[in-house]
C-alpha cells in the first residue's frame, strides 16, 4: 500500500468558522484563563472545541466528558455540519513568524513508528511516553471522526513538492480566534502527482545524497508525537479483529495530517522550556549545575539569570530532564513544558522555570537517523499560538 493515501477529508459546513476551528489541544496547558475565554468567545455555536479534551482538563471527569465528545461527534456527523471532498487541501497559515504552508493528506500507520531506532518511512522526533497514550486511546478507540493537529516535517531543499501544486478552489478562508492568525485552505488539483513528488523526497539515491547512507526517512514528526502514536495504537489493536482484506483500506488504518517542508521560512524551531512547580524554588535553581560550553536561563518570581549548558543540545535536554525528576521525586512538585519565552516569565512567577535554547531544524533529519528520538518536548514549531487548529476532520470507522 501506498505510504501516503489521497483521503478524503470531512470539511465543516458552519457558518462560523472562526468559532468552529480552535488551537491544539495539548496547547497552554498552565493556562486556564486561555480555555476560559475560548469558550467564552465559542458560546453555543458548532465548533471543534466540544470534539476534542483540551489536555489542561485531563484527570477532571475524564470518563463523562470522553462519552460526551464521542456524542458530540455523532452529533455533529447525523446534523450535516460535515461536508466530504476526496483529495488534498494545500494550507496557507499566516502568524507572526510569516505564511507557512503545508498539506493535508493520510499516512498509512503501517508505514510509521514511535520506537526507538526504527527505520520506517515515518517516525518521531522525540521519545514517547507510553503512559500518556492510554488516556487518548480512551478518546479515540470509539470516535466516529478524527481531528488532526498532526504535523509531519518533509526534507525538501529544493521546493519541488509545493512547485508541483496546482491549485484549485478555495475551500475556507478565515481569521483564527485567540490571536492565531489567518489560514486559507485550497483544494489541489493534482493530487496524484504531488504524491508521486512527496514519494521521491525517500528514494534511495536522494537519501544518500542528503545524509550521507541509504536509511529511507520521508516524514519526521514535527507535532502531534503522541496523538499520531495513539492513532497507530488504536490501528495496531483493530487490525487484530479484522480479516485481511478488511485492513487492506479500513479508515482507521490511515491518519489525517499536516505536511511541511522542514525548510519552510515561517516554520520556526522554537525551544520548549520546563516550567518547575515546586514551593523551593531556590533550592532547584542552587542544585542545577549542567556545565557546558552553551546558555540557558533560569527565570523565577519574575527575575532571570543565565547558566551554562551543554552545547549539545538534546545531552542537555535530557540531563536537565533527569536532574527534574530526581528533584521532584524528592521533593514533590510537578513539571509543565511552556512554549514562549514571556509566557514561562509569567509562569514561573508561582515556581521556577528553565528557558532552553533552541535547535536548529537543519539539524533534525541527520539527529534523527544517527541518534533515533531526540528528548521528549526538545523543540516546538512555533510559539504555542502557531500550533495547528482544528478544520478538517476524518472519518475512523
Amino acid at each position: 500500500m501506498a505510504t501516503v493515501k489521497i483521503p478524503k477529508i470531512l470539511l465543516p459546513d458552519v457558518e462560523d468558522l472562526s468559532a468552529w476551528s480552535v488551537i491544539a489541544c495539548d496547547q497552554f496547558t498552565s493556562d486556564e484563563e486561555y480555555w476560559r475565554n475560548l469558550q467564552a468567545f465559542v458560546g453555543d455555536k458548532p465548533s471543534t472545541l466540544n470534539l476534542i479534551y483540551p489536555e489542561i482538563y485531563l484527570g477532571y471527569d475524564t470518563q463523562e466528558h470522553i462519552e460526551r465528545i464521542n456524542r458530540n461527534m455523532r452529533q455533529y456527523l447525523s446534523d450535516g455540519m460535515f461536508r466530504e471532498m476526496e483529495g488534498l487541501i494545500i494550507v496557507e497559515r499566516t502568524t507572526q513568524s510569516g505564511t507557512r504552508t503545508g498539506i493535508v493528506l493520510a499516512i498509512d500507520l503501517e508505514d510509521y513508528s514511535f520506537q526507538k531506532g526504527s527505520k520506517a518511512l515515518i517516525r518521531s522526533t522525540e521519545a514517547t511516553i507510553l503512559e500518556r497514550i492510554p488516556p487518548r486511546v480512551q478518546i479515540r478507540q470509539n470516535a466516529p471522526v478524527e481531528l488532526p493537529h498532526i504535523m509531519l516535517l518533509y526534507d525538501d531543499r529544493d521546493g519541488r513538492v509545493l512547485s508541483s501544486v496546482r491549485r484549485g478552489n478555495t475551500l475556507y478562508d478565515l481569521d483564527l480566534n485567540m490571536g492565531g492568525g489567518h489560514v486559507v485552505g485550497t483544494q489541489i488539483q493534482n493530487p496524484e502527482e504531488v504524491v508521486q513528488s512527496l514519494m521521491s523526497l525517500s528514494d534511495i539515491s536522494e537519501c544518500r545524497a542528503k545524509y550521507g547512507c541509504e536509511e529511507r526517512l520521508l516524514f519526521a514528526v514535527g507535532d502531534g508525537n503522541h496523538s499520531l502514536a495513539t492513532a497507530k495504537t488504536c490501528w495496531d489493536n483493530l487490525k487484530t479483529t479484522l480479516s485481511d482484506e478488511q485492513r487492506q483500506n479500513h479508515p482507521a488504518r490511515y491518519a489525517l495530517v499536516e505536511v511541511v517542508n522542514l525548510h519552510d521560512k515561517a516554520l520556526k524551531f522554537e525551544p520548549i522550556h520546563r516550567l518547575i512547580k515546586t514551593d523551593k524554588p531556590n533550592l532547584f535553581a542552587r542544585g542545577l549545575n549542567l556545565g557546558g560550553e552553551g546558555r540557558a536561563v533560569i527565570t523565577s518570581g519574575g527575575r532571570r539569570a543565565a547558566i551554562r549548558f551543554p552545547s549539545n543540545i538534546p545531552e542537555g535536554i535530557r540531563a536537565l530532564d533527569e536532574y527534574i525528576s530526581s528533584f521532584l521525586k524528592k521533593y514533590g512538585g510537578t513539571v509543565d513544558y511552556v512554549h514562549g519565552d514571556d509566557e514561562l516569565v509569567e509562569l514561573s512567577r508561582r515556581g521556577v522555570g528553565v528557558m532552553l535554547p533552541a535547535i536548529s531544524k537543519n539539524h533534525l533529519f541527520r539527529l534523527v537517523i544517527e541518534g533515533g528520538n531526540l528528548p521528549r518536548k526538545t523543540f516546538s514549531m512555533g510559539d504555542g499560538n502557531e500550533k495547528r487548529y482544528y478544520i478538517e476532520a476524518k472519518a475512523i470507522r
